[in-house]
């Protein structure tokens, strides 16, 4: 939709924009609040710690048990997944769909979809399916999956509310991290049941 509905040069220097007038009405309304994109761009390290957490997991169970076909599967389908995340977003680095609301350092930035959208979602929501099997303590658990809950949250709207995105870069984030969730899950589904026949 975003490259044939409503494609107007409403961006920065006369950029093009699918649903150019949904978007400039919200981009009008919300404005831009540099500091909360400055915050949400340091939350994106979150994510990227929890990413790196699993990963030496990973590596400690691989060096541990002396095999990869003993690495726990599920940590072996969250590399995969990871591995999928990163090709999802230079993808979409590579094929620009449209470009920023506002100049960042007076460039023209790709836009679509929100990569810390992206990135908080499908690291954040993967991390409590992976706390839900490894964490125990049903107290312990929820507490955890709760701040993560509150941080995907956190962190999603106040890249919206930063004014640094369009209404659909967000919205794109949010439908692609699920479509990609939902595979990880899936994936995840059909080798435990697999392995418990």
């Amino acid at each position: 939709m975003l490259m044939y509905v409503d494609v107007k040069p409403v961006g920065p220097k006369g950029s093009y924009v699918g649903l150019a007038t949904l978007n400039k009405w919200m981009s009008e309304r919300l404005g831009v609040n540099m500091l909360l994109y400055h915050i949400t761009d340091w939350l994106g390290v979150v994510p990227v710690l929890f990413a790196l957490g699993f990963a030496i997991l990973g590596l400690t169970q691989l060096i541990n048990r002396k095999s990869l076909k003993r690495v726990d599967y599920s940590i072996l389908v969250l590399g995969a997944f990871y591995l999928l995340v990163i090709g999802a977003y230079l993808f979409f680095e590579f094929n620009i769909v449209n470009y920023r609301p506002v100049l960042i350092q007076n460039v023209l930035e790709a836009s679509y979809p929100s990569s810390t959208t992206l990135l908080v979602l499908c690291v954040m929501s993967t991390a409590i399916m992976q706390f839900n099997r490894l964490i125990k303590g049903r107290s312990a658990r929820i507490a955890i999956n709760a701040v993560c809950a509150v941080f995907v949250v956190i962190a999603v709207v106040g890249r919206l509310l930063s004014g640094v995105h369009w209404l659909t870069d967000i919205l794109g984030g949010a439908l692609l991290s699920s479509a990609l969730v939902m595979l990880y899950d899936s994936v995840n589904t059909f080798i435990e049941i697999k392995k418990n026949r």
